[in-house]
């Protein structure tokens, strides 16, 4: 998995663009990035658009950015393929999470 990170200062809105696989073996590499890199952020974005899978080890990590992006700062996913998008609603975090699904 890669991760591409771009941060707005304007509007203090981080950016996260994965590729690959967010699993157990790259999970940690996400997390440790959101560690790092959240401090003073008030919108964090995941871009998922070359996202191609999505195990419970993401999951657990996206759970722990959304705590961590306690109101009045927020989170939302963008560009979910139907694959991941379907974890998503298994796992009811649909409900939870503002996600938009990848329109070609």
């Amino acid at each position: 998995m890669t991760i591409q990170k771009a941060l707005d200062p304007d509007t203090n809105q981080l950016t996260l663009t994965l590729e690959g696989r967010l699993d157990t073996t790259t999970a940690p590499e996400l997390e440790k990035e959101l560690k790092a890199s959240l401090g003073g952020v008030d919108s964090l974005i995941f871009d998922f658009m070359d996202l191609v899978y999505l195990s419970s080890a993401g999951i657990r990590v996206i759970i722990m950015a959304q705590k961590l992006m306690k109101p009045p700062k927020e989170m939302a996913i963008r560009n979910v393929n139907d694959i991941v998008y379907e974890v998503f609603e298994m796992t009811g975090l649909t409900d939870v999470i503002k996600i938009s699904i990848l329109t070609v």
